[in-house]
Formats: structure tokens, C-alpha cells, sequence
């Protein structure tokens, strides 16, 4: 027989289920076995102990009993229907077996509590599991999407700019203003009839 803390872990799920037993002058004692098919740490938590209707106004007194003889018996409730029918028993998780004795009265008296199993909690291992994939998804290094974007934009420019230059025509070069263009001015004049009346009046 050995009390135990509450445990918190997160690979092991509790499991309560409710007990209770009756101890009386026909049936003293009682011992809480756990299943031997359930490979997972159990406790037995205590809540309450009271009188039966029935019961004598007595003192009835309720101890548990270790599992080595050497070791005392220890009281866990002293009841008398006149004065303290029932007793509470919070905080008290034994581990099984444990055995149970009405040492004094006739009872009946009633032991309730849970019985508590820590079965293996699966789902926690599975959201581990989701955890370490999303975090291996986030230290992937993210695509540059604004280099591939840039040089996209360089590429059409450059390929409007030549479409711009093989479409201008060549211009002609203008006519130069030379001493060439106005002796031939001057060769046309005189090569007019008429201009050359115009000088030869001129000249009278």
C-alpha cells in the first residue's frame, strides 16, 4: 500500500471509473485488486466513507491495511451516526491492492472513490507528429518570386525597344544650302527670253 501524487503527463490519458465497496460485520474487510489484463499504472482515489441507515449508533472505525504484517494498520475514519455519519476523504490515491478493514462496529459502512487508470494517450503522439511536419514545411527557404518577376519585365523591354528601332524608316538628308544652289538659280534667269529682254532695256 503506498499513497501517489496526481501525474501530468502528456503521453498518458487518465481514465476514472467509479468504485465503491461495503464493509460490515459480515464482510470486514474488503481488498481492491486492479486488473492484471490493464498493463498501465492505476490508483484508487478516495472520496467518501459513511454510515448505512442501518447502522448502530456506535463508533465504527475504518483503517487500511498495509501489505506487510510488520507494518501497523492505519485509521482512515472514525463515524457515529450521532455525530459524524459521513467523512470526506479528499486528496487520499492509493495504489492497489489495498485492503480494507472495519476494525470496530457492525456497520454497514460505504467506501466510495475512483478508480483511476493512466492508459497511453496516442493522440498526443499524432499531433507531435503534425507539429514537426509543419514546422519542417516552414524552414523551407521561400522562392524568389521578385527576381523571376524582374527579369520577365527587363526581357519585354528590351525585346520592344528592338521592335521599335527595325520599324523607324532611315531618313533622307536634307538638301545642304551651298553656293552651289544659287548659281543654278542664276543659270535659270538668264536662260529666260524674257529676263533677258528685261536686261536688255535696262541697259538703253
Amino acid at each position: 500500500m503506498s499513497t501517489t501524487g496526481s501525474t501530468d503527463s502528456k503521453s498518458e490519458k487518465p481514465m476514472a471509473l467509479i468504485w465503491g465497496c461495503e464493509l460490515s460485520s459480515q464482510r470486514p474487510s474488503y481488498t481492491f485488486q486492479a486488473p492484471q489484463e490493464w498493463h498501465c499504472e492505476q490508483q484508487l482515489a478516495l472520496r467518501t466513507v459513511c454510515l448505512g441507515e442501518k447502522a448502530r449508533d456506535e463508533f465504527h472505525v475504518v483503517e487500511i491495511v498495509p501489505p506487510l504484517p510488520e507494518d501497523p494498520p492505519v485509521p482512515i475514519a472514525t463515524l457515529k451516526p450521532s455525530v459524524l455519519p459521513m467523512a470526506t476523504l479528499g486528496g487520499v490515491e492509493l495504489t492497489p491492492p489495498v485492503t480494507f478493514r472495519l476494525r470496530t462496529g457492525s456497520g454497514p459502512v460505504y467506501i466510495s472513490g475512483q478508480h483511476i487508470s493512466l492508459m497511453p494517450d496516442l493522440s498526443w503522439e499524432e499531433e507531435e507528429e503534425e507539429e514537426e511536419d509543419e514546422g519542417d514545411e516552414e524552414e523551407e527557404p521561400p522562392k524568389p518570386q521578385g527576381a523571376k518577376r524582374g527579369n520577365a519585365a527587363k526581357k519585354r523591354r528590351l525585346e520592344k525597344e528592338d521592335e521599335h528601332r527595325n520599324s523607324a524608316a532611315p531618313q533622307e538628308p536634307l538638301p545642304s544650302k551651298g553656293r552651289g544652289g544659287g548659281r543654278g538659280k542664276r543659270q535659270r534667269r538668264r536662260s529666260d527670253p524674257q529676263v533677258l529682254a528685261q536686261e536688255r532695256l535696262e541697259t538703253f
